[in-house]
């Protein structure tokens, strides 16, 4: 038994966690949260809601405005999710998110049995400018038996937190490659290239180097269209910008996508663009999903040198990558593999391999059950000894 602690279950965004616990097979998950979202969308059979104590709302005041440090939750929390581990015999805790780990640190000191954190990006800079916040962040990483991360990179960012390296496992999401089989685009007739982008409209996506890329790549080719999917803070910026850039009638935003219709646009375009870059507050990707099915279905990806990218994306075999906010090198390598269409197929089956190769979700799965059946395993003997 193991229990998965996610705060929300689920937010839109977390269909990849989704996808990791229901394809677990050599240990029965059960899922402990605090709120409830999408039950529709995410359907899960065996969840246990922790409800928030009546005056929730004034202690995280009180440790978030008055003593400014990190909030935690409250002893009738830690027994309540206590009771659920004893009486569902979980004998592994999965906490989702480096910053919910530090809220839960009571339960993990309390708790005797192993406690595993993931880290999936942008966990790791989460209030990190805060004095108080990276004591409670190292401590949290002196309590858990594993880390896991998704990339190379984020392994780097928890190091630099204070974790120990023997602790760390690189834990890659896990892409159903059945949901997106590869395809082979035909090139488009009068230069009627189809350009594609989905995610959270956000700053470290690179949405307005994106834009300004387009433009540039418009001028070669005026029958192009680009569509962003995704909802987020900056869809009135992003698409004031289009305006400006006079290319508001070449651009689509439809919003948020479910999984059918994105699947759909991912065979509907010829190139997938993900030029990623670190925001203002240190903010950075793990390896973005959406990049990854869309390398699985095929599609060639025009990104940036960021976070975990190069970990997925080799420059001019499975895609082309430049320097962050370089909206020019960005155009210029769309503007020439787009001359040079045979390219284009090449990178795409390219992209689709490496996906096979490094990102398949039976493979992740299995690496993931034996981490939990080894950290079990190990305290088993621990306890007897």
């Amino acid at each position: 038994m193991v229990a998965s602690y996610c705060a929300t279950f689920l937010k839109p965004e977390m269909l990849h966690i989704y996808r990791q616990i229901t394809s677990l097979r050599r240990v029965r998950p059960v899922v402990i949260a605090q709120k409830l979202e999408n039950k529709e969308r995410f359907p899960f059979p065996d969840i246990h809601v922790i409800s928030k104590p009546t005056f929730h709302f004034l202690r995280r005041i009180w440790f978030k405005q008055i003593a400014d440090r990190p909030w935690q939750i409250s002893p009738a929390e830690v027994r309540a999710i206590e009771r659920v581990l004893n009486e569902t015999k979980v004998q592994l805790l999965h906490i989702y998110f480096g910053h919910i780990a530090v809220l839960l640190r009571l339960l993990i000191r309390q708790w005797q049995k192993p406690s595993l954190v993931s880290f999936h990006g942008a966990d790791v800079l989460v209030d990190m400018h805060k004095p108080a916040y990276r004591p409670a962040t190292e401590e949290m990483l002196s309590l858990v038996k594993r880390v896991l991360v998704r990339s190379e990179s984020l392994r780097q960012g928890v190091i630099d937190l204070g974790c120990a390296p023997e602790k760390i496992e690189i834990q890659r999401t896990g892409i159903p490659l059945t949901d997106f089989p590869s395809r082979e685009r035909p090139l488009p007739d009068e230069g009627q290239w189809r350009l594609l982008q989905a995610g959270r409209l956000i700053e470290k996506k690179g949405l307005k180097t994106t834009l300004r890329a387009f433009a540039k790549f418009r001028k070669e080719f005026p029958a192009a269209r680009l569509t962003i999917a995704g909802e987020g803070p900056q869809l009135e910026e992003l698409q004031s910008l289009a305006h400006e850039l006079q290319i508001v009638d070449a651009v689509d935003f439809p919003g948020f996508v479910s999984q059918e219709g994105l699947r759909e646009l991912f065979y509907s375009s010829h190139i997938f663009l993900h030029p990623s870059e670190t925001g203002r507050d240190g903010n950075q990707e793990g390896i973005p999903n959406s990049m990854l099915e869309a390398m699985a279905s095929g599609l060639p990806v025009f990104a940036t040198r960021h976070g975990g990218i190069p970990e997925a994306v080799e420059n001019s075999i499975s895609g082309i990558l430049v320097s962050e906010r370089d909206h020019r090198a960005l155009a210029d390598g769309l503007i020439d593999c787009a001359k040079d269409s045979a390219r284009l197929p090449s990178m795409g089956r390219a992209a689709s391999k490496s996906v096979a190769k490094k990102f398949n979700q039976t493979e992740q799965t299995r690496r993931l059950e034996a981490i939990y059946l080894r950290e079990i395993g190990s305290a088993a003997l621990s306890s007897r000894a």
